[in-house]
């Protein structure tokens, strides 16, 4: 099946979607790879403010590279998602609902999904130019000393997602 989705997402509008169905997302979606997500975690755990709000959130595992002159962005292909394996669990607890990466989960992320009703959404590595196609908006909004790891808010018009874990924990990987 097909679905559009808007992020953020509210109430259970996941629960409908199956591993290896096809989303096109639009709306917010928050860019945070490895550096990021530590620093995440750190503002959790000290009670400090976080840069966006977690709740119903899209995070994008991506480092783009500098747009050139009139583009929004320059390449913006995923990263290997379980660079991130030890920050998701404690994200998706407060609130974050859609990742999308590349690669396989860990057990952990796999059993934050299903308690949280969240999701693990592929985007399709090697063609950042493609992706970077549906990003209409990019702005850093944290941390713009980790460079390409600084955290972006970007608005995106029908991004081509795989659902890859749905919120009940089947996963195209484990097959």
């Amino acid at each position: 099946m097909e679905y559009k989705l808007t992020s953020p997402v509210t109430g259970n509008e996941l629960s409908k979607l199956k591993a290896g169905d096809t989303v096109l997302l639009s709306g917010t979606v928050y860019t945070a790879r490895d550096q990021a997500h530590k620093r995440l975690t750190e503002c959790i755990e000290k009670g400090e403010p976080l840069p966006f709000p977690l709740e119903g959130s899209a995070i994008y595992y991506v480092g783009p590279t500098p747009e050139k002159p009139g583009e929004v962005i320059g390449s913006a292909g995923p990263t290997t998602s379980c660079r991130m394996d030890s920050y998701s669990p404690l994200l998706i607890e407060k609130g974050n609902r859609i990742m999308i990466g590349k690669g396989q989960r860990n057990e952990a992320v796999k059993t934050a999904i299903k308690k949280h009703g969240a999701v693990y959404l592929g985007a399709i590595g090697g063609a950042g130019a493609l992706m970077a196609a549906s990003i209409t908006e990019c702005e850093i909004i944290a941390w713009p000393d980790l460079g390409c790891e600084a955290v972006r808010k970007l608005t995106v018009r029908d991004m081509p997602l795989t659902v890859v874990i749905d919120t009940e924990g089947n996963d195209l990987c484990a097959r």
